[in-house]
C-alpha cells in the first residue's frame, strides 16, 4: 500500500498578496521598468528633495492641527490655562489656537514645526528654482515642469498667507487688512472682490472660515497635484546632469533608484524632519499669545509678514502715495502700480524659458546642465532678479530697519526706490564681468594648466611658476559646454534681387540674440589646435 503526498510548497502569504496585486495592477512590470532608474549624484539636487520633504511635513502636521482648530470668528471669553489672557474677549479661532499652544499635548511643537516647515519649503523652492534657472535645466523638454515649479512657489506663498491669517491675532489681522486695502485699489472691480471675499464690510465674520477651507483643501489639493505631476515629468524626461566624461544628452550616469537612491533619500528625509523639529523646539515663531487678538482699531507694532510676502509689501511701502481722478473714479496709483509690477516680475519669471528659446532659436532637447559662468547673460539676469527681490525685502521691512539701526524711515524708502532701478543694472554688469572672467580663467587652465605654487628659476635668470597640466577629465569638463552663434536678421535682398524688409520683431530678436551670444558676451573655448600648439613645442611652464 502506498500513499501520495503533495510536495508542492505553498507560497507565503505576502507573496500570494503580491501575486494577486500584480495580476490586477501590473506591479512587477512597473517596478522592473522604474525601480532601477538612474539618478545622478550632485549636492544641488538635494534642494528639490528638501522642498518635497518639507511639503510632506506640512501635510502631516496640518492634519494634526485641523483636529483641534476652530475656524470661527464668533466672540468668546477666554478661560484657558494662559493666565495673561484670562477673561479677554476674542474670536473662537484665536482661543482655539491658544488651546493648541498651551492645552493640547504637543500642540505648540506641532504648530512650530508646521510654520517652520512652510518657511523652509518656500526658501527651498526659491533656491531650487534658481538652481534650475542658473544651470539652464528649464530648457526643452522641461518648460512645463518649470511652470509647475513656479506655480508651486506662488501657491505656497498664498497658502502661507492664508495659514498665518487663521489664528486671527493682531499681526495676521493687520496683514489681512493690508490685503483688503490692496484689493480696494483695483479700479472698478476692487470693491466687488472685497465684498465677495469678506462677505460684506471688513472684517466681517466669514473671512477666517473661508481662509480655512482654502488653506486646508483648495490650495494643498492643487499643490499636491502639481507635486505629483512634477515628479512624473522628472521620471519621464529623466534627470539632468552636469557635463563630464561619459555623460551625454542620451544617457544618465549615477545610482539606481533602488536600493541606493531610496536609502539615501529616506535617510535625508529624517534628517530634514529632525532639523525642522529641532528649530521648532528651539526658536519660537509666531507667538500669538504675545501679540493679542485682532481688533480693527489697532495695529501691532513692527507688523511684518513672512519673508516670502515681504517682497510684495516692499513694492507698496516705498511707492509714493500717488492718486489720480478719472471720470469720477479715484485711482490709487500708490497701490495699483506696485500690484502691476509684482505681477509683471512674476510673469517674466514664469515665461522666461519660452522667451529665451525664442531669442536664441534653440529648439533642441537639453539634458546636460550649463555652468552659470558659461551663460553670462542668463546668469546676470538671474542675479539682477534676486537683487530686486532683496531690495524689496528691505522696503517691506523699512520700519524694522529704521528702529533697529536708528535710521530715517524716509531715507530707507528713498534708498529702496533708487536701488530698485540702479541695483539690478549694477548687479547685471558685475555678474556678467565675473562670468566672463571665470571663462577666461578656465581657458587659461586648459591651455596652460593650474598654478602649482612652485617657482622655478630659468637659466637666464627669469623666475616662472610651474603649471601642472590638467587631466583629461578636467579638460573635458571645462570645454564640454556649447557656444552658440547669435541669430541674424538675414540678407535684405533675396535670390531674385527683391528687397526684403525685416520686421521690427525680427530686428528685436536678432538684437537680443546678440546680447546673449554676440561678440563680447562669451569667451571662445580653447580649440584642440591651440592646445596642441602650446603643449607640443615647449610644454607647460
Amino acid at each position: 500500500m502506498s500513499t501520495v503526498t503533495d510536495t508542492k510548497r505553498k507560497a507565503p502569504a505576502g507573496e500570494r498578496v503580491a501575486d494577486w496585486a500584480d495580476g490586477r495592477l501590473g506591479i512587477y512590470g512597473l517596478a522592473k521598468a522604474n525601480m532601477r532608474k538612474i539618478f545622478p549624484d550632485h549636492w544641488s539636487f538635494m534642494l528639490g528633495e528638501i522642498c518635497l520633504y518639507s511639503f510632506i511635513i506640512i501635510i502631516l502636521t496640518g492634519v494634526y492641527l485641523t483636529l483641534f482648530f476652530d475656524p470661527s470668528m464668533s466672540e468668546v471669553v477666554y478661560h484657558g490655562s494662559y493666565e495673561p489672557m484670562q477673561g479677554i474677549q476674542m474670536s473662537a479661532a484665536y482661543a482655539s489656537t491658544l488651546d493648541i499652544s498651551f492645552d493640547i499635548r504637543g500642540g505648540l511643537l506641532v504648530r512650530q514645526i508646521h510654520h517652520w516647515a512652510a518657511v523652509i519649503f518656500l526658501a527651498g523652492m526659491f533656491v531650487h528654482m534658481f538652481r534650475v534657472f542658473f544651470t539652464g535645466a528649464y530648457r526643452k523638454p522641461r518648460e512645463i515642469n518649470w511652470l509647475f515649479g513656479f506655480l508651486l512657489f506662488v501657491l505656497g506663498m498664498f497658502t502661507g498667507f492664508t495659514g498665518y491669517s487663521l489664528p486671527d491675532d493682531l499681526l495676521s489681522g493687520t496683514g489681512v487688512r493690508f490685503t483688503q486695502g490692496a484689493i480696494l485699489s483695483m479700479p472698478i472691480v476692487g470693491t466687488y472682490i472685497s465684498m465677495f471675499m469678506f462677505g460684506g464690510e471688513f472684517p466681517g465674520t466669514d473671512i477666517i472660515p473661508r481662509f480655512y477651507s482654502v488653506h486646508i483643501l483648495l490650495l494643498p489639493g492643487i499643490m499636491l497635484g502639481l507635486v505629483v505631476a512634477h515628479l512624473i515629468l522628472v521620471f519621464f524626461h529623466k534627470h539632468t546632469q552636469f557635463a563630464g566624461p561619459g555623460k551625454t544628452n542620451k544617457n544618465v550616469v549615477g545610482m539606481p533608484l533602488l536600493p541606493v537612491y531610496m536609502a539615501k533619500a529616506g535617510g535625508f528625509f529624517f534628517l530634514v524632519f529632525g532639523f525642522i523639529a529641532a528649530i521648532a523646539a528651539i526658536a519660537t515663531i509666531n507667538p500669538i499669545w504675545g501679540i493679542g487678538p485682532y481688533r480693527p482699531d489697532q495695529v501691532s507694532t513692527g507688523a511684518q509678514p513672512d519673508w516670502y510676502m515681504g517682497f510684495a509689501e516692499g513694492f507698496v511701502r516705498v511707492m509714493p502715495g500717488w492718486e489720480i481722478n478719472l471720470w469720477g473714479h479715484t485711482l490709487v496709483l500708490g497701490v495699483l502700480i506696485p500690484l502691476v509690477l509684482f505681477g509683471v516680475v512674476l510673469g517674466a519669471l514664469a515665461l522666461y524659458p519660452f522667451i529665451e528659446s525664442w531669442i536664441t532659436g534653440d529648439k533642441r532637447e537639453h539634458h546636460i546642465l550649463d555652468k552659470p559662468r558659461n551663460a553670462p547673460t542668463r546668469t546676470a539676469l538671474g542675479v539682477a532678479w534676486v537683487t530686486i527681490y532683496f531690495v524689496m525685502l528691505i522696503g517691506g521691512g523699512n520700519d524694522i530697519w529704521a528702529t533697529h539701526f536708528h535710521l530715517s524711515l524716509n531715507a530707507i524708502s528713498w534708498f529702496v526706490r533708487i536701488a530698485f532701478f540702479a541695483g539690478p543694472v549694477l548687479a547685471f554688469i558685475v555678474t556678467r564681468r565675473i562670468c566672463l572672467g571665470l571663462q577666461r580663467r578656465d581657458k587659461e587652465k586648459v591651455l596652460h594648466g593650474r598654478e602649482s605654487g612652485t617657482i622655478k628659476r630659468l637659466p637666464h635668470g627669469e623666475f616662472v611658476e610651474i603649471h601642472e597640466p590638467l587631466g583629461p577629465e578636467a579638460r573635458y569638463a571645462l570645454t564640454a559646454h556649447e557656444q552658440y552663434e547669435p541669430l541674424e536678421v538675414g540678407p535684405t535682398v533675396d535670390e531674385n534681387g527683391v528687397e526684403r524688409k525685416p520686421s521690427a520683431l525680427q530686428k528685436l530678436r536678432a538684437r537680443l540674440s546678440r546680447s546673449y551670444y554676440g561678440e563680447g558676451n562669451q569667451i571662445p573655448k580653447p580649440t584642440a589646435e591651440e592646445y596642441k600648439e602650446i603643449t607640443s613645442g615647449h610644454g607647460h611652464h
